[in-house]
C-alpha cells in the first residue's frame, strides 16, 4: 500500500517557491469571451459539462462597480460564449457541479442580509439538483457563514463531503472532510461537525474546496484555492491541488498548479485582486495534461493547459482501510 504524503503545514510562500522551482510547463493560454451579457463581468466560471448533449459552462454575472451577481449558464457559439436560450437565471456567486444518483447538482454562494449585523452582508452556500438545467430546483441550504462546500458521488454510492468553516472554527477558513452514507445525512448539523483537516492551511491563510475529482483507484483529487495577504493588504490567491483516501481519511500536502503570470493579461476588479486565480474547475484529458478553467482577478474568466495534477495519485495503490 501506498500512503499519501502529508508534511508540516506550508505557506503560502513556500508553496510559491516549489512551484516556481519544478518549472511546470504551461500552454495554450485563452482568455474566455462571453457576449450577451451588456457591461458586465463574467469570471469565477465552472469547467464546460454536458447538458441535454450540449457542453455549458456557469458563470458568476455582476457588474464591475457591484457585489451583486447571478449565476448565467453559456454555450459555445462562433468562439465566444453567449447565454443560453430558456436557462434559469440564479441570484447567487461562484457556481459549480458535479453528479449524483444520476442527477445535476449545482451549487453557488448565496448572499443575504447579515441577520444581527445592519448594513452587513452574510452568505451561505445553496445546492440545486434535477435531470437538467431547466429542472433544477432548490434542495439543500448550507450553515450561515459557510462557502466553499461541496460534494461527489464515490464509487461505492456514499458521498464525499467538503467543508469550510470560518471563525471560532476555521479561523479565515480552512477545508474539513467527511463520508456520508448517502445524500441524506447531508445536514447543517453533520457540515457543523465535520473535522478539520489538520496542517493544510497556517492562521494567518485560508482556502477552500472548488471541485472535487473521483479518481479510478478510489482516491479524491481536491482543486481548490489557497490565498493570503500581503503586508499592503493586497489578496494573492493561487489555484492548488491535494488528495484525500476517503476510506482513511489520509491526505496529502497542498501543491500549487498555477499562477496568474502564467495566464494572459487581463483586467482587475480592484487593485488588491490582480493576483487573484480562483480555480474553477479541471477537465482531464487523455494525453496527461487538463484543461485549467479560472476567474481571474474577479473580473475575467480565463482557461490553461497544465500537466494532469491528479495523474500521480491516480496511479497509487490504495489503502482500503
Amino acid at each position: 500500500m501506498t500512503k499519501l504524503i502529508k508534511n508540516e503545514v506550508k505557506t503560502c510562500a513556500a508553496l510559491l517557491n516549489e512551484y516556481l522551482n519544478k518549472g511546470e510547463h504551461t500552454a495554450n493560454a485563452v482568455k474566455l469571451s462571453f457576449t450577451g451579457v451588456g457591461e458586465r463581468d463574467v469570471y469565477n466560471i465552472t469547467a464546460p459539462f454536458e447538458d441535454e448533449g450540449e457542453q455549458v459552462i456557469a458563470g458568476r454575472v455582476e457588474s464591475r462597480d457591484s457585489e451583486h451577481s447571478n449565476i448565467m449558464f453559456f454555450v459555445e457559439r462562433d468562439g465566444a460564449w453567449v447565454p443560453r436560450d430558456g436557462m434559469p437565471e440564479l441570484t447567487l456567486q461562484d457556481p459549480f457541479f458535479t453528479r449524483v444518483n444520476g442527477e445535476l447538482v449545482l451549487g453557488g454562494v448565496e448572499v443575504y442580509p447579515h441577520p444581527v449585523n445592519e448594513g452587513a452582508l452574510a452568505w451561505r452556500t445553496v445546492m440545486y439538483k434535477g435531470k437538467r438545467l431547466q429542472d433544477l430546483s432548490l434542495f439543500f441550504t448550507g450553515p450561515n457563514g459557510m462557502k466553499d462546500l461541496r460534494i461527489a458521488e464515490l464509487h461505492d454510492g456514499s458521498i464525499a463531503l467538503l467543508t469550510r468553516p470560518q471563525g471560532e472554527k476555521g479561523g479565515r477558513g480552512k477545508i474539513g472532510f467527511m463520508r456520508l452514507s448517502s445524500l441524506a445525512e447531508l445536514t447543517i448539523e453533520q457540515i457543523e461537525q465535520t473535522p478539520l483537516l489538520q496542517n493544510q492551511f497556517i492562521e494567518a491563510e485560508w482556502g477552500g474546496g472548488n471541485e472535487v475529482h473521483v479518481l479510478s483507484n478510489g482516491l479524491i483529487g481536491i482543486l481548490g484555492h489557497i490565498a493570503s495577504f500581503d503586508d499592503a493588504e493586497n489578496r494573492h490567491y493561487y489555484p492548488m491541488v491535494f488528495a484525500i483516501n476517503p476510506i482513511t481519511g489520509e491526505f496529502s500536502d497542498i501543491e500549487l498548479i498555477a499562477i496568474r503570470d502564467k495566464f494572459l493579461p487581463g483586467e482587475s476588479k480592484r487593485k488588491d485582486l490582480v493576483d487573484v486565480v480562483f480555480s474553477g474547475g479541471l477537465v482531464r484529458r487523455e494525453d496527461g495534461t487538463a484543461d485549467l478553467y479560472a476567474g481571474i482577478s474577479d473580473a475575467e474568466a480565463h482557461r490553461i493547459t497544465i500537466p494532469d495534477p491528479f495523474q500521480k495519485f491516480e496511479g497509487l495503490e490504495v489503502n482500503k482501510g
